[in-house]
C-alpha cells in the first residue's frame, strides 16, 4: 500500500485499526519524498529523525490502549515562514539563511501537541511576496503535475508536499491567495480561515493585517480536522479572536439543498481561462442538481481590489521588514565602510528583486505628500469590499469564484512582467482584504491535464459552511482522488 497517497483521516483509520504503525507510515513518507524531492524540490530543511520519533511515541500509546487525535501520528510539515524552535526558518531568503528560532509557532506548538511527525521545512517565494515560488532564494519548487511548470506561491513547497505525496498534510500562510492559489496549481484543498481565527504568532510576518495561516490537505475532511487543531485564542496575538470552539468536522454535511450561491460575474468575464470558466460553470450545475440556487450579482469595487492590496501589503511588508537591517536582525554584509554602508549593502545582498519592489512601493505610498493619494486611499476602497461582502451575504449563504484565471504556468514565462503575475491573485487578494474565510478545492482539469480550483467564499467566521459546501462537491465529484504522477501530466486515482 502507498502510504503516502491516503488522506490524514484513511491513516487514523489504519492506526486504530492497528492495520499499520505510524512508524511504518512516517519512513513510507520519508522514502517517498527521498525519491521524488530531487524533482519536486519542496523541501528546505528535513527532520526524518524527529518525525520518526514522534511516530513512536504514538505507536507506543496505541499499544497501552489509549486513544488517538485525529492527527496524532500523520505526517506533516511546515512552510519556512513558521518559527521552529531549533529548527532554521529562513522564509526562503538570504536575509534569514541562518536563523535559528529559539521557540515555536503557536500553530507548530498545536500541531506539536496533536501528536503529528514533522517532517521538515517547506519552500516558499521569498517572506511570502510571490505566486509561483520562483522568488525562493535557494531553489525553485516545480508543480508535481509537470515538472516544467510552477506549483503556485508563495506556498508553493506547501502544496506540492501534499500533491506530491511528500507530506499528507501541511500549514502555508495566506495574505492574498499564497495558500489558495498553489492548492488550485496543484490539486489539493486549500483554505484560508477568517482573519484572527488562527493565531499569527511565530508566523514571520509580510502584511500583518492579511496574513493568516491555514491547512492544504488532499481533501475536505483532513482540512476540518487540520482547522479544529490549529485554531484556538492566544494572547500573544493581539489580533487573535477569542470565540467559542467549533467542531468543524460537524461541517461536514452532504447536503446543499435550499442554499442560495452568489457568483461574482466579474471573475467570469474577459481574461479568465475558457477550460476554468467551463470547470467553475459546471461546478455550479453540480450544485444547482443537488438542491441549491444560484444568483449573480458585480462586486462593485472589483477592479480596484487588486491595486489596493499591493498598496496595502506592500506599506506592511515596508513597515515589517524595516527590523532586517544587518545590526539588529538578518544578514550583515561584510563590505562596508561606514553605517549607511551597512544598512544599505546587508538589505540590498540580503532581499531579493521581489521583496526590494514591494518594499519600495510600500515606502513610497507611505512617504509624505503620497499617503492620502495612495494608502489612505487603498484603506476606503478596503472599506468598500468589507461593506459589499456583507451586503450579499444578506443575499447569499456563500459565493463561488475559480480560484485563480488559469492553470499553472512554466517558469519564467511571467517573471519579466511583475503586473502580469500580480494578476494570479485577482479572484482571491478581496477575501484577505476583507478578511473572510476561503478554500480552494480541485473542480476540474485542462486539456493538459493540470489541475483547477474552484473557491468557496463564506461570511466572517463562516468555515462551516464553507467546509459543508466544499465537503457536499467532494462527495458528488471525483476530483480530489486524482493524485499527481510525478512529472507527468495525468493524474491517477487512488
Amino acid at each position: 500500500m502507498n502510504y503516502y497517497d491516503l488522506t490524514a483521516h484513511e491513516i487514523h483509520d489504519l492506526l486504530v485499526g492497528k492495520e499499520a504503525t505510524s512508524e511504518e507510515i512516517t519512513k513510507s513518507v520519508i522514502t517517498r519524498i527521498d525519491s521524488v524531492d530531487d524533482k519536486v524540490e519542496a523541501y528546505l530543511a528535513r527532520t526524518s529523525e524527529a518525525a520518526i520519533e514522534a511516530a513512536k511515541r504514538v505507536d507506543a500509546k496505541i499499544t497501552r490502549g489509549e486513544r488517538i487525535g485525529a492527527l496524532e501520528g500523520v505526517p506533516m510539515a511546515f512552510k519556512d515562514n513558521l518559527c521552529t524552535n531549533g529548527v532554521k526558518t529562513t522564509c526562503s531568503s538570504r536575509m534569514l539563511e541562518t536563523f535559528v528560532p529559539f521557540y515555536d509557532a503557536f500553530v507548530v506548538k498545536k500541531v506539536n501537541e496533536g501528536g503529528s511527525p514533522v517532517l521538515g521545512k517547506l519552500n516558499m517565494d521569498e517572506f511570502a511576496m510571490g505566486s509561483s515560488t520562483e522568488n525562493s532564494y535557494f531553489q525553485k519548487t516545480r508543480n508535481p503535475y509537470d515538472l516544467q511548470k510552477v506549483p503556485g506561491g508563495s506556498s508553493g513547497g506547501s502544496a506540492a508536499a501534499v500533491s506530491a505525496g511528500s507530506a499528507v498534510f501541511t500549514l502555508g500562510s495566506d495574505t492574498g491567495g499564497s495558500i489558495r492559489q498553489p492548492a488550485s496549481f496543484c490539486g489539493v484543498v486549500g483554505m484560508k480561515p477568517t482573519y484572527g481565527l488562527v493565531s499569527r504568532f511565530g508566523c514571520i510576518a509580510f502584511a500583518s493585517s492579511l496574513d493568516q495561516i491555514g491547512p492544504l490537505t488532499k481533501d475536505v475532511t483532513d482540512c476540518a480536522n487540520v482547522l479544529n487543531t490549529i485554531v484556538g485564542h492566544d494572547p500573544a496575538d493581539s489580533t487573535s479572536l477569542n470565540v467559542s470552539k467549533v467542531d468543524y468536522t460537524k461541517a461536514l454535511v452532504n447536503d446543499v439543498k435550499g442554499l442560495k450561491i452568489g457568483v461574482a460575474t466579474d471573475y467570469l468575464q474577459d481574461g479568465v481561462n475558457d477550460e476554468v470558466k467551463a470547470a467553475v460553470l459546471a461546478a455550479l450545475d453540480v450544485f444547482r442538481s443537488l438542491g441549491a440556487t444560484v444568483g449573480e450579482y458585480t462586486m462593485k469595487a472589483a477592479k480596484y481590489a487588486l491595486p489596493a492590496y499591493y498598496i496595502i501589503s506592500g506599506a506592511e511588508a515596508s513597515s515589517n521588514l524595516a527590523r532586517f537591517d544587518g545590526i539588529r536582525y538578518g544578514h550583515r554584509t561584510e563590505s562596508f565602510d561606514n553605517l549607511k554602508e551597512l544598512y544599505e549593502n546587508s538589505r540590498s545582498e540580503g532581499f531579493g528583486d521581489e521583496v526590494k519592489r514591494r518594499i519600495m512601493v510600500g515606502t513610497y505610498a507611505l512617504s509624505s505628500g503620497y499617503y492620502d493619494a495612495y494608502y489612505k486611499k487603498a484603506q476606503k476602497v478596503r472599506t468598500v469590499i468589507c461593506n459589499d461582502f456583507k451586503e450579499q451575504f444578506e443575499k447569499y449563504d456563500f459565493i463561488v469564484t475559480p480560484t485563480t484565471m488559469a492553470t499553472a504556468f512554466t517558469f519564467g514565462e511571467k517573471t519579466g512582467s511583475p503586473l502580469e503575475m500580480y494578476l494570479n491573485d485577482l479572484c482571491t487578494v478581496s477575501v484577505n482584504i476583507a478578511g473572510l474565510p476561503g478554500i480552494s478545492i480541485p473542480c476540474g482539469f485542462d486539456g493538459g491535464g493540470m489541475p483547477i480550483g474552484l473557491q468557496i467564499i463564506g461570511r466572517t467566521l463562516g468555515e462551516e459552511m464553507v467546509l459543508r459546501a466544499a465537503y457536499t462537491f467532494e462527495q458528488n465529484t471525483q476530483f480530489h482522488k486524482h493524485r499527481a504522477i510525478i512529472g507527468e501530466k495525468e493524474g491517477r486515482s487512488v
